[in-house]
Order: C-alpha cells, then sequence, then structure tokens
C-alpha cells in the first residue's frame, strides 16, 4: 500500500470485509511498541447493525403497511 499526498491509504477488500468495515466505520489508529494498528471504533456488532438499518430507513420505493407484508409472507 501506499499512503497518498492527503494521507490517504485504502484497505484491501478482503481484510474490510473479515472484520467488517463498512463505510462511515469509526477507527482509531493505536501505537503499540512502534507498530501502527488501526482497530474499530465500534465495539459490538449491533451498533454497526444500527448504522445500516438507519442509512437504509426510508430508502424503499414500494409503500406497503405491516399488513400487507404479513399477507406476502404467510401466501394469503
Amino acid at each position: 500500500m501506499r499512503i497518498t499526498s492527503k494521507g490517504q491509504v485504502t484497505i484491501p477488500v478482503e481484510i474490510r470485509e473479515q472484520f467488517g468495515l463498512l463505510p462511515d466505520t469509526e477507527v482509531e489508529f493505536v501505537v503499540d511498541d512502534g507498530v501502527v494498528k488501526i482497530i474499530s471504533a465500534e465495539p459490538t456488532k449491533s451498533d454497526r447493525g444500527s448504522k445500516v438499518i438507519d442509512r437504509l430507513r426510508g430508502s424503499a420505493t414500494v409503500r406497503m403497511s405491516t399488513e400487507d407484508i404479513m399477507k406476502l409472507t404467510r401466501g394469503a
């Protein structure tokens, strides 16, 4: 990896997927015995899931009531 003139670096997709580093994930930089580590500032998966849900909320293009959705899932 190479650091850009703006101090940015791309985290490889395999590492992002393995550690759940989604867009807008907060990270911290920690120096440990001369080694720089990047750690997720989000301690639990539920926080990350909440952010995903918040981002998707209101993005549906079809308006359905809960009752309509339940009918579809029950095959009625």
